[in-house]
């Protein structure tokens, strides 16, 4: 029989038995309320886990901060007005910009000009022989180039009036001359001949014959406004303007058409980019501006009818022409390819040609270039107005 080992046998001196110390554990414990298996749980690290001393992390040295998160700083919105003449969103300096009214050629031999696109306003009318002609009244845009230059009539004086635009021309005819002696120092207009002013902001290129070579620039021009002694300023609009119409109710097919001796114009709707493509002497292919290359399409188109009739200034053979602008008439307006007949008036020499519908309320055209197509009463015209799709896709 073996006997139980001594102290100095089998354990160490001064240490109690294993079981009675977990024994011991147990009392205790349970004498807390609480279980043995719920103590070595909470004693005993995770399984699979290496027990550590909680130590509290060094504080980061200069050198192994996180850099500070970068965030780019949002684009300010640029602020926008509408401008005067289009009713386009432009900047405010772009709306200040003193109105410039370019006379331009429409002899066969100047073809094709310059300078159409950048134009707010396009006034067309005929001049003599049955030859109409051009005027591009620049505001927020200006050309890259502008021209064949011509001569000055004073019912486009009138028109430019209305602006009291800075009136570049190449001379013109006697009343016209006098009108811009006597009135072209910001009374109605500010004289800009190139009588005066070619050579430096005006000149005569090589590549083309006279009369149909004088032009001009967007840099040369908005000098020029200066040089005649113009100023930026606030304008007021004359015209009211709205929003395009949705794709999808606008129609397909409005065609317009005016006939002057010399050539015909016609205007042909596009629904898709609310448009309308420009077409002379019943070309196949849209007209071109020189200046970018690209297709004359203005976003309204304006037919004012008028009585015309001889100027009497001493020149018959010149068959020039004097018109009753100044007074009302009919005019008839296409904006978002429908067709509107109402009438137009404009009270003074300097008043504004206003527009309206036929029950007599201010007619608003669609933000964009307008031309403005003035011819006797004795010219023909037409107008076939498109009609909306029945699906409802016509301008898409």
């Amino acid at each position: 029989m073996t006997e139980p080992l001594g102290p100095a046998e089998g354990r160490a001196p001064g240490r109690a038995p294993r079981r009675a110390l977990i024994g011991m554990l147990l009392i205790v414990a349970a004498g807390a309320g609480v279980g043995a298996g719920s103590f070595l749980a909470a004693s005993l690290p995770p399984r699979g886990t290496v027990a550590l001393p909680s130590v509290a992390p060094p504080a980061p040295s200069e050198a192994t901060k996180p850099a500070p998160t970068s965030r780019p700083t949002p684009e300010p919105t640029p602020v926008t007005v509408p401008a005067p003449l289009t009713g386009l969103p432009v900047s405010p300096e772009a709306a200040t910009r003193h109105p410039i009214a370019v006379m331009v050629d429409d002899h066969r031999d100047a073809r094709p000009q310059s300078g159409f696109n950048a134009a707010a306003v396009v006034w067309q009318a005929p001049a003599e022989g049955g030859i109409p002609r051009y005027m591009m009244v620049f505001q927020d845009a200006l050309p890259t180039g502008v021209g064949p230059v011509r001569s000055a009539r004073q019912y486009f004086i009138e028109w430019a009036a209305e602006w009291q635009a800075v009136y570049v021309h190449v001379g013109g005819s006697p009343g016209a001359m006098a009108t811009l002696r006597s009135d072209g120092h910001g009374q109605l207009v500010w004289n800009a001949d190139e009588f005066r002013f070619g050579g430096t902001y005006l000149w005569r290129r090589e590549d083309l014959a006279a009369p149909h070579n004088v032009y001009s620039d967007a840099e040369h021009l908005r000098n020029l406004v200066g040089a005649v002694g113009a100023a930026d300023r606030p304008i007021e609009p004359s015209w009211t303007f709205g929003p395009e119409l949705a794709g999808e109710a606008r129609p397909i097919g409005t065609t317009l058409s005016v006939e002057f001796p010399y050539e015909s114009i016609t205007y042909r709707y596009d629904a898709a980019t609310n448009r309308y493509h420009r077409f002379i002497d019943r070309s196949t292919e849209p007209q071109v501006d020189a200046a970018d290359g690209r297709v004359v399409a203005p976003t309204n188109v304006v037919i004012l009818r008028m009585r015309f009739g001889a100027l009497g200034d001493g020149h018959p053979e010149k068959h020039r022409l004097e018109a009753a602008d100044v007074g009302s008439g009919e005019a008839i307006v296409s904006t978002n390819g429908r067709i509107i007949v109402g009438t137009w008036s404009k009270d003074s020499v300097s008043d504004p040609t206003l527009l309206f519908g036929p029950d007599g309320a201010p007619l608003s055209l669609t933000a964009g270039q307008t031309f403005v197509q003035v011819i006797p009463l004795s010219y023909p015209w037409a107008v076939v107005e498109g009609t909306v799709p029945r699906d409802g896709v016509g301008g898409r």
